[in-house]
């Protein structure tokens, strides 16, 4: 009972895999097939009680059973429930398709490249609902059913070479309601294997702690003085951070002697550049070869940010070469075909190869590319995670869910059934979404060209159509007029033959739904150059035809009109300034009527404040403005005198 009670309290703590209390080290044994926790799906074997008790939402709180994670806290657990990989989980069930677990869900979002960028993944959802992570999860999705319902063995496969991220053990001095896992994560492919020599593998890991050291700097030009280590690095959304980190903990001794066991951080580095656009997500140098190389400014910053960004990792790894090759493991994220690039690509002096046998992914969700966060994923990767099963509520699930079998009728109702998409349909709902964000966007020569490439007629209707953002605007007419893109209308009624006067649910035409001049101008110059007879243009609610020169010269009247009322005001203005300040001179001369001998001339910044003591912040704001206005006219009126 002694070492049960000391076992227990060592379980309090947190435990790591390369030095594990020896008490505790002696008595591990490898779960057998049976007993395992995690390394059967609840097909497998449905009425084995500890598996469905992990399985269970009310085994215990440290496991997802879905995606088959494992958090420690409640505010894991909470990151992990709005993560994109338990909401594709969830999505993925409804459509009848298997979950995926964390190393499975990396690598087909690194598939659709960089859709989702490096930043914070409980940050990250903050973009619109037709955009960013939305769509790269639709996309996830649909590129996975159309593999289930291609190929029915994708199915059998995925099934059979999913493995959990975890291993798990069982002691003889613990309940056997609890269990212990360690990540498969940091054995090679060898020790992997060989799950039976599981527990002997471990107690060769053991590393003795060493007596922390003013710096590390011996320790990075001299592998061996290092001891076993592991290379670790993060790349995407621009940011890098990588770390050298030893296996064998560092003790540290606190205030009263206390001694505490901390990681060693042999080396770390972190690198930030702007290179992926922003609000629209993605590299530049993706958007470059899907649309073609742009030319703004921005553009040409973030392709040079994204070369020297480059530059600046592999001359990193350069000089980490020699801790890198003598690294047990090298656990690497790097999502996107770009980044990819830069770590594997072949180049001289290449550091990093794809084929290595100790590159790892990190098993679990990761966040923004920081060294903190490497930190995190270190002491989650060599903690020992315990699970415990709690045998009263498997009970009474089991009594409940008997319960409920029994009441049901002996002919069960047939559930109704989604109706299944047919081509046409997908194709409508993805035309939808694409030219929904061509105009949004005001992309006239690419939204022709779609309309073109793809035959889409004029009466094009945006599916599916109960969505409440295809209620008001149901063809593309409708949306450009309601979101006042003028060109757009122009374009879809003169190049397209849009028809005018289509109607929405609400009985609206396009015109109706028009919010500034421009966009109604757009209709009218339309009429005049399509003609009377080309459409209804009464029925479509347009008024009379007007050339577009004649609202051109509206405009520029209305412009005109516009700078002169303007520049009336200013001078108003000034002259109400001008006379004020003339004012406020004789009040001063009243009330100092001769100067004192010897007093000194106040400067203009000290005028300035004297006349806008009092003032508030508006005013005074005005006030400079007008000034910068009259030094601005004083200085053009001498340009114009030489």
């Amino acid at each position: 009972m002694g070492d049960t009670a000391r076992i227990e309290e060592l379980l309090k703590r947190p435990l790591y895999v390369y030095d594990l209390p020896q008490e505790l080290l002696a008595t591990l044994s490898a779960k057998t097939a049976n007993q395992s926790v995690a390394e059967q799906t609840p097909e497998d074997d449905p009425k084995d009680p500890e598996i469905a008790a992990q399985e269970s939402t009310i085994a215990t709180s440290t496991q997802c059973s879905l995606c088959r994670v494992s958090y420690h806290n409640v505010q894991e657990q909470r990151s992990h429930v709005r993560s994109d990989h338990h909401r594709y989980n969830l999505k993925s069930q409804l459509r009848g398709n298997p979950p995926l677990d964390e190393v499975q869900f990396a690598k087909a979002v690194g598939d659709l490249d960089e859709s989702i960028s490096g930043s914070e993944s409980s940050e990250s959802e903050e973009e619109d609902a037709e955009g960013g992570t939305n769509t790269t999860l639709t996309a996830l999705l649909r590129k996975q059913a159309k593999l289930f319902e291609t190929n029915e063995e994708a199915d059998a496969t995925v099934k059979g070479t999913s493995k959990s991220p975890l291993f798990w053990l069982s002691s003889s001095s613990l309940p056997s309601n609890k269990s212990l896992g360690v990540y498969r994560a940091i054995f090679s492919s060898a020790e992997q294997d060989e799950p039976g020599h599981l527990v002997d593998t471990i107690r060769k890991k053991q590393l003795a702690p060493v007596k922390a050291r003013p710096n590390n700097a011996q320790a990075q030009q001299d592998p061996a003085a290092a001891g076993p280590h592991i290379f670790m690095c993060m790349i995407g959304g621009g940011h890098f951070a990588a770390m050298l980190v030893s296996l064998a903990p560092e003790i540290h001794r606190k205030q009263g002697g206390v001694e505490e066991r901390q990681a060693r951080v042999i080396a770390h580095k972190t690198f930030h550049r702007y290179t992926t656009r922003r609000k629209q997500g993605g590299s530049q140098s993706a958007s470059d070869a899907s649309r073609g190389a742009a030319h703004s400014a921005g553009s040409s910053l973030r392709r040079y940010n994204e070369a020297a960004l480059e530059k600046d990792i592999r001359e990193l790894l350069a000089d980490w070469r020699q801790m890198i090759d003598t690294s047990e493991l090298l656990f690497i994220r790097a999502t996107g075909k770009t980044n990819r690039r830069i770590l594997f690509d072949k180049y001289e002096g290449q550091v990093l190869k794809q084929n290595d046998p100790r590159v790892r992914g990190f098993p679990f969700n990761t966040r923004r590319a920081t060294q903190g966060e490497l930190m995190r994923c270190f002491k989650e990767l060599t903690r020992v995670k315990v699970s415990e099963i709690d045998e009263a509520a498997i009970a009474a699930a089991e009594a409940k869910q008997k319960e409920k079998e029994e009441s049901k009728p002996s002919t069960p109702r047939p559930q109704p059934q989604k109706p299944k998409l047919s081509k046409e349909e997908e194709a409508a709902q993805l035309h939808t979404t694409q030219i929904q964000a061509l105009i949004r966007r005001s992309k006239v020569p690419a939204l022709m060209s779609y309309l073109s490439n793809n035959s889409i007629p004029s009466s094009f209707t945006f599916q599916p159509t109960d969505l409440p953002q295809n209620f008001r605007c149901p063809t593309p007419l409708h949306l450009a007029a309601n979101l006042d893109a003028p060109a757009i209308v122009t374009a879809l009624l003169t190049r397209a033959s849009a028809d005018p006067t289509a109607t929405n649910n609400e009985g609206k035409t396009p015109f109706e739904l028009a919010g500034d001049r421009p966009t109604r101008d757009a209709f009218r110059v339309a009429r005049h150059e399509l003609g009377e007879s080309k459409w209804d243009w009464t029925l479509a609610k347009v008024p009379s035809a007007v050339s577009k020169a004649d609202a051109d010269n509206r405009a520029e009247r209305e412009r005109k009109s516009a700078e002169e009322e303007e520049t009336n005001r200013r001078k108003a203005d000034l002259e109400r300034l001008k006379k004020e300040d003339a004012e406020r001179a004789a009040q001063q001369a009243a009330s100092k009527p001769g100067r004192t001998l010897g007093a000194i001339e106040k400067t203009a910044a000290e005028k300035r404040d004297e006349e806008t003591r009092g003032m508030t912040p508006e005013m005074r704001m005005r006030l400079e403005r007008e000034r910068r206005a009259r030094a601005a006219e004083e200085r053009f009126r001498r340009m114009q005198g030489n």
